[in-house]
């Protein structure tokens, strides 16, 4: 299909680019920008007046719960809700049931998401075998399955000699090692930060230095065996802090926070909101202001959503046996601008920490618009609010700590590989 998008303003932060500029697409790819081909003659063309054009977004966390927690969602739906979302590559983390730690699981995960013919999905292997943190998986057959990068979903192994042994291994391959800091032993069954909202409540809590301990840890394995190691869901502004010195040492760390750490605190929780029961738990006000301080000067690397879909059910329980996760793919952009507009950033700078800046984590071939990558395009309008509502999000899971919110940003059209997978015919 042939597509000529015309008078959008453009912007491309890999290119550094912001302008009113037309795009052209021919066979999945970007042909020409600014002035049409020779002989052009488009199928379809989309007039992007007043609207943003930007590459697809990029997601470093999106849980599709396939295989084994299809109750919870499925993976219909929640590539769906990526694309409404202008998500167009997203990294899946491996703690499904069974756990992708065998490259039968991944090859079938891969088949079945390329059959759907919407977004790129990118499955992120188990360290250890069924997620134990006991024995390593086999990496190098992971990775001829598909898997492009391997973590621990749950928090540090228990077992720092094999956490060394996963990192050594994963550094003769060059693999890149994902890593949620969480010293599990502090963690028991904390569910709030350990602040006076947690105390007032009477709920079990977890410590920073749960998250501090757990990146020191982190850090001096790095050191040891020359990985790159990924941080994700940085919550706290001391481990922040620990962070920019390891970076400012040279060490190939990278991090992300989620876009919940970015606009919430502990006092969002009000009366027991099991919605607010996220893990990491939502930190003190002044952590969150570090945390948005953080993306300014670099040191935080990119914003994910943490897409973590769960049965309606689960979250109507009391807030200490609720569970985990809370939907957000489809509210990635909206969230992203919303903390662009409060911090008055340039949209250049905002839309790299979800476009670019994550691609080049993962280390994919995404995220930009120049001539001759694939046509992954999300097209929105930024000054457009809408309000977040169950039947205004297509994810299955409904539990979002932001219902009934007012946010900016509107995706009108996403395109994967040339085609458009999603329109939106009527605004929110």
């Amino acid at each position: 299909m042939k597509i000529h998008i015309k008078n959008g303003r453009l912007i491309d932060p890999k290119e550094g680019i912001d302008a009113v500029q037309d795009i052209f697409i021919a066979k999945g790819k970007i042909i020409a920008i600014g002035a049409a081909p020779n002989e052009f003659q488009p199928s379809r063309v989309i007039d992007a007046k007043s609207l943003i054009v930007c590459p697809g977004l990029v997601d470093l966390s999106v849980r599709l719960r396939e295989p084994g927690l299809e109750y919870k969602a499925t993976l219909e739906s929640e590539m769906e809700a990526a694309v409404a979302g202008g998500v167009t590559s997203f990294a899946c983390p491996p703690d499904t049931d069974p756990p992708l730690d065998e490259p039968g699981l991944v090859e079938m995960l891969k088949h079945r998401a390329k059959n759907l013919n919407q977004a790129h999905v990118y499955p992120i292997g188990a360290l250890t075998q069924g997620l134990r943190g006991e024995r390593l998986t086999e990496m190098a057959e992971l990775n001829d399955a598909g898997c492009v990068v391997f973590g621990q979903p749950d928090g540090l192994l228990p077992n720092l000699r094999v956490l060394m042994q996963a990192m050594r291994y994963a550094s003769t391959f060059g693999f890149s090692v994902w890593l949620r800091p969480q010293e599990i032993s502090l963690t028991n069954d904390g569910v709030a930060h350990d602040g006076e909202v947690a105390t007032r409540l009477g709920l079990p809590t977890v410590p920073v230095c749960a998250e501090t301990i757990a990146i020191s840890n982190i850090i001096l394995l790095a050191k040891e065996t020359g990985v790159r190691v990924h941080l994700c869901r940085i919550s706290s502004a001391e481990g922040l802090t620990m962070v920019r010195a390891a970076k400012q040492q040279g060490l190939p760390m990278t991090c992300d926070v989620t876009i919940n750490h970015l606009h919430l605190s502990d006092m969002d929780i009000g009366f027991f909101d099991s919605n607010c029961h996220l893990m990491p738990p939502l930190r003190g006000l002044s952590d969150r202001n570090a945390l948005r301080n953080g993306l300014l000067d670099g040191t935080i690397d990119a914003i994910c959503s943490d897409h973590a879909p769960v049965d309606e059910d689960a979250k109507l329980l009391p807030f200490g046996q609720s569970e985990i996760g809370a939907t957000g793919v489809e509210l990635l952009l909206p969230l992203t601008l919303k903390w662009g507009n409060e911090m008055s950033l340039p949209l250049l700078k905002v839309l790299a920490k979800i476009t670019s800046d994550p691609s080049g984590i993962l280390g994919i071939d995404a995220g930009d618009l120049s001539v001759g990558s694939a046509a992954d395009i999300c097209i929105f309008d930024p000054d457009y609010y809408w309000k977040v509502t169950a039947s205004a999000i297509l994810s299955q899971g409904k539990n979002t700590p932001f219902m009934g919110m007012e946010l900016p940003g509107s995706v009108k059209y996403t395109l994967v590989n040339g085609h458009i997978v999603y329109e939106r015919l009527t605004m929110r």
